[in-house]
Protein backbone atom coordinates (compact mmCIF):
# COMPACT_ATOMS: atom_id res chain seq x y z
CA UNK A 1 0.00 0.00 0.00
CA UNK A 2 1.55 3.49 -1.35
CA UNK A 3 2.15 6.50 1.55
CA UNK A 4 -1.14 7.96 0.13
CA UNK A 5 -3.03 5.40 0.71
CA UNK A 6 -2.16 4.58 4.36
CA UNK A 7 -2.55 8.74 5.08
CA UNK A 8 -6.04 7.95 3.51
CA UNK A 9 -6.21 5.17 5.87
CA UNK A 10 -5.34 7.02 9.22
CA UNK A 11 -7.37 10.11 8.09
CA UNK A 12 -10.82 7.61 7.54
CA UNK A 13 -9.99 6.48 11.21
CA UNK A 14 -10.38 9.85 12.83
CA UNK A 15 -13.31 11.05 10.69
CA UNK A 16 -15.04 7.47 12.19
CA UNK A 17 -13.77 8.59 15.57
CA UNK A 18 -15.14 12.06 15.17
CA UNK A 19 -18.43 10.75 13.71
CA UNK A 20 -18.73 8.44 16.79
CA UNK A 21 -18.37 11.18 19.03
CA UNK A 22 -14.81 11.33 20.34
CA UNK A 23 -13.24 14.70 21.24
CA UNK A 24 -9.60 13.57 20.38
CA UNK A 25 -8.02 10.83 18.69
CA UNK A 26 -4.68 9.85 16.57
CA UNK A 27 -4.63 7.28 14.42
CA UNK A 28 -1.60 4.39 13.11
CA UNK A 29 -1.27 1.99 10.02
CA UNK A 30 1.16 -0.11 9.57
CA UNK A 31 1.63 -2.12 5.94
CA UNK A 32 4.35 -4.72 5.82
CA UNK A 33 5.62 -7.78 4.80
CA UNK A 34 8.61 -10.07 5.22
CA UNK A 35 10.68 -13.11 4.52
CA UNK A 36 12.13 -15.73 6.37
CA UNK A 37 14.43 -19.09 5.43
CA UNK A 38 15.51 -21.28 7.46
CA UNK A 39 17.48 -24.42 6.12
CA UNK A 40 19.08 -27.33 7.57
CA UNK A 41 21.64 -30.25 6.48
CA UNK A 42 21.68 -28.42 2.85
CA UNK A 43 17.96 -28.52 2.65
CA UNK A 44 15.37 -26.00 2.87
CA UNK A 45 13.33 -26.46 6.29
CA UNK A 46 11.16 -23.70 6.61
CA UNK A 47 9.82 -20.54 4.70
CA UNK A 48 7.73 -17.61 5.98
CA UNK A 49 6.14 -14.90 4.31
CA UNK A 50 3.73 -12.57 5.75
CA UNK A 51 1.93 -9.58 4.54
CA UNK A 52 -0.89 -7.54 6.05
CA UNK A 53 -2.00 -4.15 7.20
CA UNK A 54 -2.32 -3.44 10.77
CA UNK A 55 -4.71 -0.63 11.90
CA UNK A 56 -4.81 1.38 15.37
CA UNK A 57 -7.17 3.57 16.62
CA UNK A 58 -6.85 5.26 20.38
CA UNK A 59 -9.43 7.62 21.35
CA UNK A 60 -9.74 10.24 24.16
CA UNK A 61 -12.16 12.00 26.13
CA UNK A 62 -10.09 14.18 28.26
CA UNK A 63 -8.21 12.03 30.61
CA UNK A 64 -10.12 8.68 29.52
CA UNK A 65 -8.77 6.65 26.70
CA UNK A 66 -9.38 3.62 24.87
CA UNK A 67 -7.44 1.96 22.28
CA UNK A 68 -8.91 -0.56 19.33
CA UNK A 69 -7.04 -2.40 16.74
CA UNK A 70 -7.80 -4.47 13.19
CA UNK A 71 -6.50 -6.15 10.75
CA UNK A 72 -9.28 -5.39 8.46
CA UNK A 73 -9.66 -1.69 6.51
CA UNK A 74 -13.07 -2.10 5.43
CA UNK A 75 -15.30 1.26 5.70
CA UNK A 76 -17.62 -0.50 8.20
CA UNK A 77 -15.04 -2.25 10.49
CA UNK A 78 -13.79 1.27 10.84
CA UNK A 79 -16.56 2.33 12.01
CA UNK A 80 -17.10 -0.47 14.81
CA UNK A 81 -13.54 0.26 15.89
CA UNK A 82 -14.45 3.89 16.53
CA UNK A 83 -17.92 3.07 17.85
CA UNK A 84 -15.83 0.49 19.74
CA UNK A 85 -13.38 3.03 21.35
CA UNK A 86 -15.47 5.27 22.32
CA UNK A 87 -17.57 3.14 24.30
CA UNK A 88 -14.57 1.65 25.96
CA UNK A 89 -12.56 5.20 26.89
CA UNK A 90 -16.39 6.31 28.10
CA UNK A 91 -15.89 3.50 30.87
CA UNK A 92 -12.30 3.75 31.56
CA UNK A 93 -10.43 5.09 34.64
CA UNK A 94 -9.72 8.88 34.05
CA UNK A 95 -6.13 9.65 34.03
CA UNK A 96 -5.35 13.54 33.91
CA UNK A 97 -1.87 13.24 32.22
CA UNK A 98 -3.22 11.21 29.33
CA UNK A 99 -3.67 13.48 25.91
CA UNK A 100 -2.92 14.59 22.53
CA UNK A 101 0.53 17.16 22.28
CA UNK A 102 -0.38 20.53 22.10
CA UNK A 103 -0.32 21.74 18.25
CA UNK A 104 2.53 23.86 19.49
CA UNK A 105 4.63 20.80 20.48
CA UNK A 106 4.34 19.31 17.01
CA UNK A 107 7.69 18.23 14.48
CA UNK A 108 7.72 19.72 11.43
CA UNK A 109 9.23 16.97 9.61
CA UNK A 110 6.81 14.44 8.89
CA UNK A 111 8.65 11.77 6.68
CA UNK A 112 12.26 10.23 6.84
CA UNK A 113 14.30 12.03 4.14
CA UNK A 114 17.89 11.38 4.13
CA UNK A 115 17.86 9.32 7.08
CA UNK A 116 18.23 5.91 4.87
CA UNK A 117 15.85 4.11 7.24
CA UNK A 118 14.83 2.06 3.83
CA UNK A 119 16.61 0.38 1.48
CA UNK A 120 15.75 1.24 -2.42
CA UNK A 121 16.85 -1.70 -4.07
CA UNK A 122 14.65 -4.70 -4.99
CA UNK A 123 13.23 -6.71 -1.97
CA UNK A 124 15.19 -10.32 -2.52
CA UNK A 125 13.75 -13.40 -3.83
CA UNK A 126 13.19 -16.69 -1.87
CA UNK A 127 15.57 -18.40 -3.74
CA UNK A 128 18.27 -15.05 -2.83
CA UNK A 129 17.55 -15.49 0.45
CA UNK A 130 17.68 -19.89 0.52
CA UNK A 131 21.41 -19.30 -0.88
CA UNK A 132 22.39 -16.84 1.45
CA UNK A 133 21.02 -19.52 4.42
CA UNK A 134 22.90 -22.06 2.88
CA UNK A 135 26.35 -20.32 2.41
CA UNK A 136 26.37 -19.94 6.04
CA UNK A 137 25.36 -23.41 7.06
CA UNK A 138 28.14 -25.05 4.76
CA UNK A 139 30.94 -21.83 6.67
CA UNK A 140 29.92 -23.29 9.59
CA UNK A 141 30.27 -26.73 9.21
CA UNK A 142 33.56 -26.03 7.22
CA UNK A 143 35.22 -25.33 10.33
CA UNK A 144 37.09 -28.10 11.98
CA UNK A 145 35.40 -29.45 15.03
CA UNK A 146 31.65 -28.69 14.13
CA UNK A 147 29.75 -31.37 14.62
CA UNK A 148 26.26 -29.74 13.30
CA UNK A 149 24.51 -26.52 12.41
CA UNK A 150 20.90 -26.36 14.83
CA UNK A 151 19.94 -23.76 11.92
CA UNK A 152 20.63 -21.12 9.41
CA UNK A 153 18.91 -18.03 8.30
CA UNK A 154 18.32 -15.13 6.32
CA UNK A 155 15.24 -12.58 6.24
CA UNK A 156 13.88 -9.64 4.93
CA UNK A 157 11.63 -6.83 5.96
CA UNK A 158 9.96 -4.11 4.92
CA UNK A 159 7.20 -1.68 6.48
CA UNK A 160 5.50 1.35 6.08
CA UNK A 161 4.22 3.50 9.14
CA UNK A 162 1.87 6.64 9.13
CA UNK A 163 0.60 8.52 11.66
CA UNK A 164 -1.88 10.86 12.09
CA UNK A 165 -4.11 12.86 15.13
CA UNK A 166 -6.66 14.87 15.75
CA UNK A 167 -4.11 18.32 16.57
CA UNK A 168 -3.14 18.16 13.26
CA UNK A 169 0.07 15.85 12.89
CA UNK A 170 0.06 13.66 9.98
CA UNK A 171 3.28 11.76 9.25
CA UNK A 172 4.96 8.55 7.97
CA UNK A 173 7.91 7.40 7.05
CA UNK A 174 9.41 3.09 5.59
CA UNK A 175 12.01 0.86 7.16
CA UNK A 176 13.30 -2.11 5.59
CA UNK A 177 15.82 -5.23 7.41
CA UNK A 178 17.91 -7.59 6.28
CA UNK A 179 19.60 -10.29 7.95
CA UNK A 180 21.84 -13.42 8.36
CA UNK A 181 22.14 -15.45 11.26
CA UNK A 182 23.54 -19.34 11.66
CA UNK A 183 23.75 -21.28 15.24
CA UNK A 184 26.60 -23.87 15.46
CA UNK A 185 27.40 -27.00 17.71
CA UNK A 186 30.78 -28.60 18.55
CA UNK A 187 31.09 -31.91 20.21
CA UNK A 188 28.23 -34.85 20.25
CA UNK A 189 26.32 -35.56 22.80
CA UNK A 190 26.56 -34.32 26.23
CA UNK A 191 29.22 -33.18 25.40
CA UNK A 192 27.90 -30.34 22.61
CA UNK A 193 28.37 -26.92 22.71
CA UNK A 194 26.46 -24.01 20.86
CA UNK A 195 27.56 -20.64 19.92
CA UNK A 196 25.99 -18.49 16.99
CA UNK A 197 26.62 -15.31 14.73
CA UNK A 198 24.31 -12.80 13.69
CA UNK A 199 24.26 -9.98 11.28
CA UNK A 200 21.53 -7.42 10.37
CA UNK A 201 21.60 -4.61 7.81
CA UNK A 202 19.18 -1.77 7.15
CA UNK A 203 20.48 -1.57 3.86
CA UNK A 204 21.22 -5.13 1.62
CA UNK A 205 24.31 -3.62 -0.26
CA UNK A 206 25.69 -3.10 3.74
CA UNK A 207 25.37 -6.58 5.19
CA UNK A 208 28.68 -9.19 5.22
CA UNK A 209 28.69 -12.00 3.49
CA UNK A 210 26.53 -15.15 4.98
CA UNK A 211 29.97 -17.20 4.56
CA UNK A 212 31.53 -14.38 7.38
CA UNK A 213 28.84 -15.24 9.55
CA UNK A 214 28.50 -19.03 9.18
CA UNK A 215 32.10 -19.33 9.48
CA UNK A 216 32.11 -16.62 12.65
CA UNK A 217 29.62 -19.06 14.70
CA UNK A 218 31.48 -22.34 13.48
CA UNK A 219 34.44 -20.76 15.07
CA UNK A 220 32.77 -19.18 18.46
CA UNK A 221 30.96 -22.46 18.46
CA UNK A 222 34.60 -24.90 18.72
CA UNK A 223 36.00 -21.65 21.06
CA UNK A 224 33.46 -23.11 23.19
CA UNK A 225 34.30 -27.17 23.12
CA UNK A 226 34.78 -28.75 26.88
CA UNK A 227 33.99 -25.82 29.48
CA UNK A 228 34.54 -26.07 33.22
CA UNK A 229 33.25 -24.06 35.81
CA UNK A 230 35.62 -21.22 36.89
CA UNK A 231 36.35 -20.12 40.31
CA UNK A 232 34.54 -18.72 43.10
CA UNK A 233 35.76 -15.41 44.48
CA UNK A 234 35.75 -11.69 43.60
CA UNK A 235 37.75 -11.11 40.14
CA UNK A 236 37.43 -8.61 37.12
CA UNK A 237 35.04 -9.31 34.34
CA UNK A 238 35.16 -8.26 30.95
CA UNK A 239 31.88 -8.32 29.10
CA UNK A 240 32.47 -8.92 25.62
CA UNK A 241 31.36 -6.26 23.02
CA UNK A 242 28.38 -8.94 22.18
CA UNK A 243 26.36 -8.90 24.94
CA UNK A 244 27.80 -5.59 26.82
CA UNK A 245 24.28 -3.70 25.22
CA UNK A 246 22.69 -5.23 28.28
CA UNK A 247 24.35 -3.60 30.86
CA UNK A 248 23.43 -0.14 29.71
CA UNK A 249 20.15 -1.40 28.70
CA UNK A 250 19.52 -1.88 32.93
CA UNK A 251 20.57 1.63 33.18
CA UNK A 252 18.09 2.96 30.08
CA UNK A 253 15.20 0.91 32.04
CA UNK A 254 15.97 2.63 35.34
CA UNK A 255 15.68 6.29 33.61
CA UNK A 256 12.47 4.86 31.96
CA UNK A 257 9.76 7.40 32.58
CA UNK A 258 7.65 4.85 33.73
CA UNK A 259 9.66 3.77 36.26
CA UNK A 260 10.31 7.02 37.67
CA UNK A 261 6.91 8.10 37.74
CA UNK A 262 5.71 5.28 40.35
CA UNK A 263 8.72 5.46 42.15
CA UNK A 264 10.32 1.78 41.23
CA UNK A 265 13.73 2.68 39.98
CA UNK A 266 17.04 1.92 41.18
CA UNK A 267 17.90 5.51 40.04
CA UNK A 268 14.94 7.31 41.17
CA UNK A 269 17.24 10.08 43.56
CA UNK A 270 19.77 9.98 40.85
CA UNK A 271 19.25 13.10 38.80
CA UNK A 272 22.33 15.41 38.20
CA UNK A 273 23.98 12.64 40.10
CA UNK A 274 27.03 10.81 39.10
CA UNK A 275 26.16 7.26 37.67
CA UNK A 276 29.45 6.37 35.58
CA UNK A 277 32.65 7.22 35.88
CA UNK A 278 33.63 11.26 34.95
CA UNK A 279 34.90 10.96 31.15
CA UNK A 280 31.87 9.05 29.89
CA UNK A 281 28.84 10.11 28.34
CA UNK A 282 25.83 7.96 27.15
CA UNK A 283 23.78 10.22 24.21
CA UNK A 284 20.43 9.33 22.41
CA UNK A 285 21.26 10.08 18.62
CA UNK A 286 17.86 9.27 16.99
CA UNK A 287 18.91 10.94 13.34
CA UNK A 288 21.57 8.42 12.36
CA UNK A 289 21.34 7.41 8.93
CA UNK A 290 21.15 3.15 7.78
CA UNK A 291 20.50 2.75 11.62
CA UNK A 292 17.48 0.43 12.44
CA UNK A 293 16.59 2.75 15.53
CA UNK A 294 16.67 6.02 13.93
CA UNK A 295 12.82 8.15 13.42
CA UNK A 296 12.47 11.74 12.71
CA UNK A 297 9.49 11.88 15.15
CA UNK A 298 8.38 9.78 18.02
CA UNK A 299 4.69 8.39 18.19
CA UNK A 300 3.21 11.60 19.62
CA UNK A 301 4.26 13.21 16.84
CA UNK A 302 7.22 15.37 18.92
CA UNK A 303 10.79 15.85 16.82
CA UNK A 304 13.10 14.08 17.93
CA UNK A 305 16.95 15.72 18.41
CA UNK A 306 19.91 14.14 19.85
CA UNK A 307 19.67 14.74 23.37
CA UNK A 308 22.46 14.13 26.42
CA UNK A 309 21.19 11.04 28.99
CA UNK A 310 24.89 11.26 30.99
CA UNK A 311 27.02 13.97 30.46
CA UNK A 312 30.99 13.77 31.85
CA UNK A 313 29.41 10.88 34.41
CA UNK A 314 26.08 12.78 35.76
CA UNK A 315 22.75 11.90 34.60
CA UNK A 316 20.79 14.36 32.88
CA UNK A 317 17.55 13.37 31.35
CA UNK A 318 14.31 10.94 32.07
CA UNK A 319 13.12 8.97 29.33
CA UNK A 320 10.14 10.76 28.84
CA UNK A 321 6.86 10.67 26.80
CA UNK A 322 3.91 13.24 27.09
CA UNK A 323 1.63 11.62 30.12
CA UNK A 324 5.10 10.37 31.96
CA UNK A 325 6.67 14.06 31.09
CA UNK A 326 3.47 15.97 32.69
CA UNK A 327 3.17 13.32 35.48
CA UNK A 328 6.67 14.80 36.42
CA UNK A 329 6.08 18.37 35.93
CA UNK A 330 8.68 17.71 32.88
CA UNK A 331 8.77 18.14 29.37
CA UNK A 332 8.94 15.25 27.08
CA UNK A 333 12.20 13.96 25.40
CA UNK A 334 10.34 12.39 22.86
CA UNK A 335 10.47 9.35 23.50
CA UNK A 336 6.93 7.78 22.85
CA UNK A 337 6.42 4.26 21.26
CA UNK A 338 3.44 2.77 20.40
CA UNK A 339 2.26 -0.43 18.39
CA UNK A 340 -1.56 -0.50 16.96
CA UNK A 341 -3.27 -2.01 20.00
CA UNK A 342 -1.58 0.54 22.73
CA UNK A 343 -1.21 4.05 24.16
CA UNK A 344 2.21 5.65 23.70
CA UNK A 345 5.23 4.81 25.88
CA UNK A 346 8.56 5.83 26.64
CA UNK A 347 11.87 4.35 24.98
CA UNK A 348 14.70 4.41 23.80
CA UNK A 349 16.10 4.49 20.45
CA UNK A 350 19.69 4.74 19.09
CA UNK A 351 22.48 5.43 21.93
CA UNK A 352 26.21 5.82 21.84
CA UNK A 353 28.55 5.04 25.53
CA UNK A 354 31.58 6.83 24.91
CA UNK A 355 34.36 4.58 23.58
CA UNK A 356 37.92 3.80 25.57
CA UNK A 357 41.62 4.51 24.31
CA UNK A 358 42.34 0.65 24.70
CA UNK A 359 41.32 -2.16 22.73
CA UNK A 360 39.95 -5.59 24.24
CA UNK A 361 42.89 -7.15 24.17
CA UNK A 362 44.75 -4.09 25.91
CA UNK A 363 42.02 -4.46 28.72
CA UNK A 364 42.68 -8.15 28.76
CA UNK A 365 45.90 -8.07 29.49
CA UNK A 366 45.61 -5.59 32.21
CA UNK A 367 43.23 -7.28 34.20
CA UNK A 368 45.33 -10.49 34.09
CA UNK A 369 43.04 -13.03 35.75
CA UNK A 370 38.94 -13.46 35.30
CA UNK A 371 36.29 -13.91 33.42
CA UNK A 372 35.60 -12.25 29.89
CA UNK A 373 31.34 -13.21 29.57
CA UNK A 374 30.65 -13.89 26.01
CA UNK A 375 26.85 -14.94 27.14
CA UNK A 376 24.43 -14.15 29.40
CA UNK A 377 21.52 -16.67 30.72
CA UNK A 378 18.40 -15.22 32.80
CA UNK A 379 19.06 -12.57 34.99
CA UNK A 380 17.65 -11.33 38.73
CA UNK A 381 17.39 -7.85 39.22
CA UNK A 382 15.50 -5.96 41.73
CA UNK A 383 14.67 -2.79 40.57
CA UNK A 384 14.55 -1.14 43.69
CA UNK A 385 18.04 -1.57 44.88
CA UNK A 386 19.99 -2.57 41.82
CA UNK A 387 20.77 -5.87 42.69
CA UNK A 388 22.06 -7.38 39.93
CA UNK A 389 22.70 -11.32 38.91
CA UNK A 390 23.22 -13.05 36.16
CA UNK A 391 24.03 -16.55 34.82
CA UNK A 392 26.95 -15.99 32.89
CA UNK A 393 29.22 -17.98 29.97
CA UNK A 394 32.40 -17.11 28.12
CA UNK A 395 36.30 -18.01 28.78
CA UNK A 396 38.85 -17.88 32.00
CA UNK A 397 41.47 -15.34 31.57
CA UNK A 398 44.97 -15.33 33.24
CA UNK A 399 47.63 -13.81 32.48
CA UNK A 400 45.71 -11.58 29.78
CA UNK A 401 44.87 -13.85 27.48
CA UNK A 402 41.55 -16.37 27.43
CA UNK A 403 42.93 -20.34 28.50
CA UNK A 404 39.75 -22.18 28.82
CA UNK A 405 35.75 -22.24 28.00
CA UNK A 406 33.65 -21.80 31.59
CA UNK A 407 30.49 -21.99 31.97
CA UNK A 408 27.87 -22.56 34.52
CA UNK A 409 28.67 -19.84 36.77
CA UNK A 410 27.42 -16.41 38.07
CA UNK A 411 28.22 -12.71 38.58
CA UNK A 412 27.23 -10.76 40.91
CA UNK A 413 27.18 -7.13 42.16
CA UNK A 414 24.73 -3.66 42.50
CA UNK A 415 24.18 -1.73 39.23
CA UNK A 416 25.09 1.46 40.81
CA UNK A 417 28.77 0.62 42.26
CA UNK A 418 29.18 -1.53 38.33
CA UNK A 419 28.07 0.96 36.39
CA UNK A 420 30.50 3.69 38.36
CA UNK A 421 33.35 1.44 37.83
CA UNK A 422 33.24 0.48 34.20
CA UNK A 423 35.69 0.71 31.62
CA UNK A 424 35.20 0.64 28.01
CA UNK A 425 37.12 -0.60 25.23
CA UNK A 426 37.30 0.72 21.71
CA UNK A 427 35.41 -2.34 19.66
CA UNK A 428 32.29 -0.85 19.42
CA UNK A 429 30.54 -2.07 15.82
CA UNK A 430 29.17 1.69 14.42
CA UNK A 431 26.67 0.39 12.44
CA UNK A 432 24.44 -1.24 15.75
CA UNK A 433 21.87 1.06 17.50
CA UNK A 434 22.92 0.97 20.58
CA UNK A 435 27.07 1.85 20.26
CA UNK A 436 28.59 0.32 23.36
CA UNK A 437 32.24 -1.71 23.60
CA UNK A 438 33.49 -4.09 25.85
CA UNK A 439 33.57 -3.36 29.03
CA UNK A 440 35.10 -3.85 32.28
CA UNK A 441 34.10 -4.30 35.38
CA UNK A 442 36.34 -4.53 38.63
CA UNK A 443 35.72 -6.68 42.09
CA UNK A 444 32.62 -8.56 40.90
CA UNK A 445 31.55 -11.83 42.86
CA UNK A 446 31.76 -14.67 40.71
CA UNK A 447 30.30 -18.01 41.95
CA UNK A 448 31.26 -21.13 40.04
CA UNK A 449 33.29 -23.55 41.91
Amino acid sequence: MSEQSLSDLTQALLEAAKRAGAPAADAIAVDGRSVAIDVREGKLEQAERSEGIEIGLRVLFGGKQACVSASDISSRTLDEMAQRAVAMAQEAPDDPFAGLADPSQLSQTRDAAGMELADPSAEPSAVDLQRDALEAEAAALAVDGVSQVQSASAAYSYRRMHLAASNGFEGGYDRSARSVSAVAISGEGLSMERDWAAESRVFQADLPSAREVGQLAGERAVARANPRRPKTGAYPVLIDERVSGSLIGHLLSAINGQSIARGASWLRDAMDQPVLPDHLSLSEEPHRKRVSGSRPFDAEGLPTTRRMIVENGVLKSWTLDLATARKLGLQSTANAGRGTSAPPSPGVGNVTLTQGEQSREELLAEMGTGLLVTSFIGATINPNTGDYSRGASGYWVENGAPVYPVNECTIAGNLREMLRSLRPANDARLHLSHIVPSLLLEGMTLAGD
